[in-house]
């Protein structure tokens, strides 16, 4: 081929910006390259594994029936699932309402309270891990319950200062006009603000529910019944260490 023609030929088979596809394309196996491992990973035997093997093996079935029938993952998973899904469903309602309240509410020491929830974010679960497995096992008695690992956690002061810096900016006139309309502050909330706001619902959404997913710390204090564990306690004991 000519110059001419292996120009014709580069422009018609290689897009304009070659380069930036280039780069998404070496970016997305980069960042799927665990993913892809882990695939084969599972289909090896412990030596293959163990000798770092990038080739798939042919212990497949029965690395899956240790795993799903001797030691109930799915089980683990299905309790990961209601233990985050109830958690952050009650994170988002709470954060809305509370929102709600300190936006278009006035009530005496607002502003100290605001201040309150705000220094909640420096206390970590390590911080007061033992005094809330005291209250939630001893004087609730919520111990190897779903709920003891729910409601420590239903109340989130990320959401709420989130949702309240998100209501601050939404025109003031709306809620008067919902006012001269006689709409109750749960109509308001429902009609006007959680339409505006399903971005913000679903970073939230997706935020809390992968802190709800990934904790262990509070699960392995305050749950000792096997079918109620969660599925990061699984993983610990697929490895024999329970």
């Amino acid at each position: 081929l000519d110059n001419g023609a292996l120009r014709r030929w580069v422009r018609r088979w290689l897009p304009k910006k070659w380069y930036v596809h280039l780069v998404l394309t070496v970016s997305i196996l980069v960042m799927g390259f665990p993913v892809i491992y882990a695939v084969i990973v599972a289909t090896q035997t412990n030596t293959e594994v163990y000798a770092y093997q990038l080739t798939p093996g042919n212990a497949l079935t029965s690395n899956w029936d240790v795993v799903v029938n001797q030691r109930h993952l799915f089980d683990f998973m299905l309790s990961s699932i209601i233990v985050a899904l109830c958690m952050t469903t009650l994170k988002v309602v709470l954060s809305l309402t509370a929102g709600l309240a300190l936006v278009y509410f006035r009530f005496p020491g607002k502003w100290l309270v605001l201040g309150f929830i705000l220094l909640t974010l420096m206390m970590r679960l390590e911080v007061m891990a033992i005094a809330l497995f005291r209250i939630v096992s001893g004087t609730l008695h919520l111990g190897n319950t779903y709920a003891g690992m729910i409601l420590p956690f239903i109340a989130s002061a990320t959401g709420t200062f989130l949702f309240r810096q998100h209501f601050s900016n939404v025109p003031a006139e709306l809620s008067e006009a919902a006012q001269l309309d006689g709409a109750s502050p749960i109509r308001f909330l429902f009609t006007v603000l959680i339409p505006m706001s399903w971005n913000t619902i679903s970073a939230l959404f997706v935020i809390m529910f992968l802190f709800a997913w990934n904790q262990y710390l509070w699960p392995l204090m305050i749950i000792q019944d096997p079918s109620l564990k969660p599925v990061q306690m699984g993983l610990r004991s697929l490895l024999g260490m329970f």
